[in-house]
Order: structure tokens, then sequence, then C-alpha cells
């Protein structure tokens, strides 16, 4: 049976089993339960409608805000808190009316002295976004930029589940404003609440527009036949996962290219586990058909008001060689809403084909839990820097169905990412296998899920730096050199404990140029 026969079958299962009504209906069996983790899961598929009632809440608070003098907001907040967000600030970029939003989501030193650097301290109302309360990353950003801020609660908002520790420490230190989200929506399926409708309010985003354009999609996922597509998509993206093609390599428009940051999380995080899943890869330039194994199938997001001609003739070259790609047509940025809910939906399909639960992440927290074992150490364990051989010997695997995950324990930045492609492109073109980058610790909490939990396919390259100077975490025994060390060394342990292969490299100097650097040694060592 091809692919596409595949797919029809799936599909029409899928509606011969009432899929979508019984998602609709709350149905856990569909993931594998009852259990937790499922049917408290799944407050995201009407808080679109229920959120609607808080526009003029939001719009009234942000526009008290810009009253007060407020110029800049800074989220600070990691995976599903910060990663919606973040592709709503560089979509949008700063509108009139707005606050200019930033957001950190790096425990890198260099990281929060650069934010320190954007903004105009007097003026930033921070947003402290934590589901748990708990985060250590978001607690520690937050206790640093409260006592730089003078102890001035007035200029802290919570975004957090009721009960949560967080709402705690918003009324002890005085912060503004608590937002208490929905609890049953998870981190990673929360950018239509509070989570993400916060930040977008202070930076002047039509949140009432986005709401409605997410309703739209709403009302199509209500289809219980094949003309649903969140139903089509994530039966596609699962039948095609199973057949071998698990590399869902994203293909998105300039208007809202950062998507690719979300989707990422909100995929790999959903479905990579018990040894199986489908691997989102974002940014990974894009190249001619011959350079891509039998292990891709491509979700090509099309600006259809303003299209890419080189986009467009890729993309047709790669239909041409048989490679399968499922095009999704939008209107910029403000079809976000849309583009987020059937992202959504068709991720909790694609769960259902898998057999998985779509909306737990049992191997998160073993990084976490390794992480704290480095930072109460006496004398935490040294992981020694690859050699030659280490680094021949790793990616002398690289082919499909393989792919090398480079993941990235320096300051985020426009120059590193610009080397980053270029590492990656030649690692694709050499080997022909899949690339992805996540800057660490933040895709810990999201696409970390995936390394640890799906298929043993992959190989780990992890790219260190000395950030130096250290940034102090008030009320902690470490600060954050210290921490995203440890987080750099915990990851390496974990995924060593799953047996998958990961070498270390520190980058020397600037990042940047370091790395561009070591892409001239790897393109030497692939060559031969």
């Amino acid at each position: 049976m091809n692919d596409a026969d595949a797919v029809d079958e799936r599909l029409a299962a899928a509606v011969d089993e009432g899929v979508v009504r019984r998602i609709w209906e709350h149905d856990e069996v569909l993931w594998g339960g009852p259990g937790p983790e499922i049917g408290d899961r799944l407050g995201w598929l009407d808080i679109a409608d229920r959120q609607l009632e808080s526009v003029e809440d939001l719009v009234a608070f942000a526009a008290a805000a810009r009253e007060d003098g407020f110029t800049h907001a800074a989220l600070l907040g990691m995976g599903g808190s910060s990663l919606g967000p973040e592709v709503i600030r560089r979509s949008y970029g700063k509108l009139d009316g707005g606050l200019e939003l930033h957001v950190l989501d790096s425990t890198d030193p260099g990281a929060v002295r650069a934010l320190e650097a954007a903004i105009d301290l007097e003026n930033t109302l921070f947003v402290v976004s934590s589901k748990s309360g708990g985060t250590v990353e978001t607690l520690s950003h937050m206790k640093h930029f409260y006592e730089l801020a003078g102890r001035n609660g007035d200029q802290f908002v919570a975004v957090t589940d009721p009960g949560s520790g967080l709402v705690d420490i918003a009324a002890e230190r005085g912060f503004r404003r608590v937002f208490e989200n929905d609890p049953n929506i998870g981190g990673r399926y929360s950018v239509l609440s509070y989570f993400g409708l916060v930040p977008a309010a202070l930076a002047g985003v039509d949140v009432a527009h986005m709401l409605r354009s997410a309703q739209s999609a709403e009302q199509d996922c209500r289809a219980e036949d094949d003309s649903n597509p969140g139903l089509a998509i994530g039966v596609m993206l699962g039948t095609l996962a199973l057949a071998g093609r698990n590399k869902a390599t994203f293909v998105v428009s300039p208007r809202i290219a950062a998507f690719g940051l979300w989707v990422e999380q909100l995929i790999a995080e959903s479905t990579g586990k018990q040894g199986r899943g489908i691997l989102p890869v974002a940014d990974e330039p894009l190249t001619r058909p011959d350079f891509y194994g039998d292990d891709r199938v491509f979700v090509y997001l099309r600006d259809a008001d303003q299209p890419d001609a080189g986009q467009d003739g890729t993309i047709e070259d790669l239909r041409a060689a048989d490679h399968p790609v499922i095009t999704l047509e939008h209107a910029g940025p403000d079809d976000l809403g849309r583009i987020f809910f059937l992202s959504e939906f068709a991720t909790a399909v694609a769960g259902w084909v898998l057999d998985i639960n779509a909306f737990d992440q049992p191997n998160v927290q073993e990084a976490k839990d390794n992480t704290n074992k480095v930072l109460e150490a006496d004398e935490p364990p040294h992981v020694a820097p690859a050699d030659d051989s280490g680094l021949s010997s790793l990616l002398g695997h690289a082919a499909p169905p393989h792919y090398v995950a480079i993941m990235g324990y320096v300051p985020p930045t426009e120059e590193f990412d610009d080397a980053v492609l270029d590492l990656r492109r030649t690692i694709r073109d050499a080997t022909r296998a899949t690339t992805t980058f996540g800057y660490g610790p933040r895709f810990l909490h999201s696409t970390g899920q995936f390394h640890k939990g799906g298929p043993p396919d992959g190989l780990f390259l992890q790219l260190t730096h000395e950030p130096g100077d250290d940034v102090a975490i008030p009320d902690a025994d470490f600060g954050f050199r210290e921490l995203i060390a440890a987080q750099a060394t915990g990851d390496v342990l974990t995924l060593r404990d799953h047996g998958l292969p990961a070498e270390r490299v520190v980058l020397e100097g600037d990042p940047a140029q370091a790395l561009r650097a070591f892409t001239e040694k790897v393109r030497e060592m692939l060559a031969d």
C-alpha cells in the first residue's frame, strides 16, 4: 500500500470511528485514557469562545499600562509560555499604540544582560508566565529583575494556574495583576489563553480578531467528515510518520516565518514518546529534492496574499519528486489565531493515529531532575568536549532516518542564527540527514521530549561556551552561569542515560565566529 492509500484508509477509519465527534466530547479513550493529563488537558478546544469574554478587560489592562507610562513589556517564561508570544512578537513587529514586547527564555547570563540593555527598566512591565508557578528559569528571571526594578511589584504581572506558587509570590510581592488561566490547558496548547493573549494585548495586537480567527478554525474542525482540515492534516502527519516519513519539515512564508518555533514545541512534545513521534523541522534551509531522504514530509504554510515565488517553485519540485507535501494557505499575521487552533487540533488527531497521549510529557522531568542533581553535587560531573574521533563517529552515522539535533547553550542572537543555518546546510547537504536546532534551555521544554522519548534516531551535538561574568539570582545558591551549565550537563547525561549518542563542543570566544570555524571543520570532515 502506498502512502496516499494508507492516508485515505486511515482518514476513512477516522470518519467511521467518529474521531472528531469524540474529540469534542472529550473522549479520553482516543489517547489511551481515561487517565491523568488527558481529560484535564482539553480546555484548549473552546478557549477562544471563553476568552472573547475577557477581551474588554485585556484591552483596558493594556491601555492602563500605557497610560501609566510603560513603554516596554518583557515576557519571562519557558516553552509554551514563551514561544507563542515570541511568534506573535516577531510576526507583528512593533505596533503603533503597543508596548515594545521582549521575550526572555534563556538562562545564559549574556541573554539576561541583553534584555537589560534592550529595555527602559523604569518603564518596563514584566510578565511572569508559568503554568506550574514553579519553573526554575522563570522564577530566577523574576527574582533578578524584581531586585533590579527596586522591588516594585507594580512593574510585575503573573500569568499562571489558580493556586500555583506564583499566585502566592505575586501576592507577597504586590504584583500589579494576576491572570489565572484555565488549568485544563497544557502549556503547549495555551497560546489562545491568557498565556498568549496577555503579552499580545500589551503589544497592541487585536486579540479579539485573533480569537475570532481561531473560532473560524474551530468551526472548520467540527466537521465530522474528510472536509475537516484539522482531521485531514493530523491523519496525514500521523499516518506518514508510521510509514517512516516522520520528519515534518515546515516551510513557512516570510511574514510568519517564526511560526516554526511554536509549532515545533507543539508537535515534538505532544507526539515524541514511547519510541514513536513526529519530528517537526523548523528553519532548515530549503534546497533541491535530491538532498532529502525518504523520511520527510513537507508542510508548506503559504502566504496567499504575498506568496514567495522561490518557495512556491521549490515546493513544486519536491512534489514532482514524490515527496509528500501538505499546503496550508494563510493571510499573514492576522491569520495566526486560525493557524494556531488548526495546528493544535491536527496534533491531537496525530496523537490518536500514533496511539499515544498527545497531552503528557513523560521525559521532560528527567532533564530537570538531572539539572538539580548537578546543582546539588559537591563536585559537578565533567562532560569532556568531543575530540575529532568522537565527532567523526557521531556525524558518520548522519544519514536518513537519523537526524542531527544541534543544541545551543549560548545567548540567542541573529549572528548565531545565521551561523547555525550554515552548519545545518553543511550537514544536510553532505549526508541527507535532517537537522534541527534549538537554544538551550528553551528546547528542554519542547523538543527535549522528542529527543528522549521519540524514535532513537537522534544524533546530538551540544554547543556550549564560557558565558563570561555571571548574573546573580537573588535567594539562590547559584547564578545564571551555573544554572545554564547544569542544564547543559544534565541534558547530555539524560541523553546518554537513554543510550543516545551525544557530544559536546565548546565554542571559544565569540560564539557565532567560533561556530563558523567549527562548520568549516565539519565540512572537511564530511568531505573525507
